[in-house]
């Protein structure tokens, strides 16, 4: 008996998802709910489970192909009967270069059998490109969860690969994000040297993420008139509660006080003052948002992500530490899903994670507005007729003006900043 393997039914305004990887080969038994593969759709990333028990007798799509729900994807046969091979199904005999990556993935298939944490998809293609034990790399997550930051400090150091075996010199047609080594540089130097030197270029494939990204980037530009007004800010009111109460707070709500939920508190309390910010533009509507569903931005393997924060006006300073953790951890083990992207009405991005002290951020359409932090910085500044050195950061908010006026935008992030210098003002609304 044979069992068809389906695309499963993709998210809303997702039409369709590309092959990220497979983990698993032709004539290798699967358990039910073991993840077969990876497809990559335009903002996350989906895990196709075995429909039951069995053998993988066929696999009709490859990486990088482009599917759509209810394609039949592979053909699962019982464990006892058919077990057929790939030539039995009518699939052609694989290269030599995909033989070696099907290598790589069932040994790296059999390293999570034997590990208590299973790899999050980054960390998994990671390991299979550069043919590592994941056994071997420090973990550093929760649970002792493998991330990709200690994969990428784990080849930093130079550690070796779990295969001393040297990658193939030949070009193979590339998929995915399997980097290209294009041995002939532009300007007709076929030998691929210039005085002695090997003058490489890699071409990987955009991700459909990354792709997405840059289409709604260009779309907020072309459609929005955006402009950015500025303003700083002194933290030392916010540094010294959070010197105060950190490790009261810590044991109290079993989370860390940090500056984002003193940023989305301040944010939405000025946001019920303009509600304009809070609004989008829906052809030649206005659309005012009675709710407060704040996005923020996110670093993740895969590109910049904004999970929504929903209902913040009614969340704790806990819950909403909470949260952004949560949301963060997600991020980087490309757990998040549809829904904690979908929706906002409003944006926050801190690019002083990064080391940034000023930019312009751009906005996230259809929203009107979106906050930039940054890099907290000790600077003189003048406070009642002294000079003294305060803790401050530059906030920049970026709004659409075909819907806000200069007016507004300026207001809103002094009160932003009026909030942030007297923090009383959150718990006292005023």
């Amino acid at each position: 008996m044979s069992i068809e393997v389906k695309v499963p039914q993709l998210p809303e305004s997702v039409e369709d998802a590309t092959v990220m990887a497979w983990h698993k080969q032709p004539g290798e038994t699967v358990n039910r709910e073991d993840n077969l593969l990876d497809l990559e759709t335009d903002k996350v990333v989906l895990e196709v489970p075995a429909p039951g028990p069995g053998v993988l007798a066929e696999v009709r799509v490859k990486q990088g192909d482009v599917v759509r729900a209810g394609d039949v994807i592979a053909i699962l046969s019982e464990a006892t009967g058919e077990a057929a091979a790939p030539a039995a199904s009518g699939a052609t005999k694989p290269s030599e270069a995909e033989e070696a990556e099907t290598a790589a993935g069932e040994s790296t298939a059999a390293k999570e059998t034997e590990s208590d944490s299973p790899l999050s998809p980054a960390v998994r293609r990671l390991v299979v490109e550069h043919g590592l034990d994941p056994n071997a790399i420090p973990a550093s997550g929760r649970g002792g969860r493998l991330t990709k930051e200690d994969v990428l400090e784990h080849l930093s150091q130079g550690k070796p690969a779990a295969s001393a075996q040297p990658a193939p010199k030949a070009e193979a047609p590339s998929t995915g994000d399997t980097p290209r080594t294009d041995a002939s540089p532009a300007g007709g130097d076929t030998s691929g040297e210039r005085d002695g030197r090997e003058r490489l270029e890699q071409r990987v494939a955009m991700t459909r993420l990354r792709a997405r990204v840059a289409e709604r980037l260009v779309q907020a530009q072309q459609t929005a008139a955006i402009l950015t007004t500025f303003n700083e800010v002194d933290l030392s009111a916010v540094n010294e509660l959070r010197r105060q109460y950190r490790d009261s707070f810590e044991k109290a709500h079993g989370v860390r006080l940090g500056f984002m939920s003193f940023f989305i508190k301040a944010c939405v309390e000025a946001l019920k003052r303009f509600p304009v910010i809070n609004a989008s533009v829906d052809g030649g509507d206005i659309v005012y948002h009675g709710y407060f569903d704040v996005g923020i931005a996110v670093a993740s393997p895969r590109g910049l992500v904004v999970p929504i924060v929903r209902d913040a006006d009614q969340l704790s300073f806990a819950d909403l530490e909470k949260q952004v953790q949560a949301y963060g951890e997600k991020a980087r083990d490309g757990g998040l899903s549809i829904e904690d992207l979908t929706g906002g009405t409003f944006s926050i991005t801190n690019g002083g994670v990064f080391g940034s002290l000023l930019s312009t951020p751009i906005l996230n359409p259809p929203q009107s507005a979106i906050l930039g932090m940054h890099k907290i910085q000790e600077r003189p500044v003048v406070v009642d007729g002294q000079i003294v050195v305060r803790p401050m950061m530059y906030l920049a908010l970026s709004y659409d003006h075909r819907l806000v006026d200069g007016r507004e935008a300026v207001q809103f992030l002094v009160a932003i900043k009026d909030l942030l210098e007297d923090p009383a003002r959150l718990l006292l609304q005023v």
